[in-house]
């Protein structure tokens, strides 16, 4: 037989034990284990008791002889009423301080700032449903250019030779969400920040 699902907030408090999820991202995976919950209890529900004698009323291939409702007649479960209980886990999470949107922003800008520019880390952070705030963007927009001649310098250390390599340097930082004014700076070798 199969294991019962975990229960909201435990499932919540797995997933948040591997990485911070912003609060948009959690909900999204706990309406998806909420509704995996359902279909288990409804599953179980309709399933026939246990004991002696159980075995003869089922069929070895799953067909039920002694008239027991079938796993199509359960009904769906009600999202509003799944929406409202993940709900109400994520708000016991925010109130504990076991989930926060400003420490998840905070830690996807320390594993991701090294590595990406302004428009792929803004980009990135919307899909987890979250925005950064305007003094973050300040501070990202004026480290953007230091920050992309570091990649360069680390992935090509020198200037490219020709059209095609240069080229291909841009089109890896752009890649990066570095813009086109940035990328302009750092292989044409100006140390002004842009605007």
């Amino acid at each position: 037989m199969k294991r019962a699902p975990l229960s909201l907030k435990a499932q919540a408090l797995a997933l948040l034990a591997r990485r911070e999820h912003s609060r948009a991202e959690l909900r999204t995976k706990l309406l998806a284990h909420a509704r995996k919950r359902a279909a288990h209890a409804a599953a179980a529900a309709a399933a026939p008791a246990s004991g002696w004698g159980s075995g003869w009323e089922v069929d070895p291939f799953g067909e039920s002889t002694a008239g027991a409702p079938s796993g199509d007649s359960a009904q769906e479960p009600d999202p509003d009423a799944l929406a409202a209980e993940v709900d109400e886990v994520l708000d016991w999470l925010q109130a504990q301080r076991y989930q926060s949107d400003e420490r998840f922003i905070e830690s996807r800008l320390n594993s991701r700032a090294p590595r990406l520019g302004l428009s792929r880390i803004r980009q990135e952070l919307s899909h987890h449903g979250v925005e950064l705030d305007s003094e973050t963007m300040r501070t990202l927009r004026q480290s953007e250019v230091q920050r992309a001649r570091e990649i360069w310098r680390k992935r090509f250390g020198q200037a490219p030779a020709d059209l095609r390599e240069r080229a291909r340097q841009m089109r890896f930082l752009a890649a990066r969400g570095f813009s086109g004014e940035v990328v302009r700076q750092v292989l044409g070798g100006s140390d002004e920040a842009p605007d």
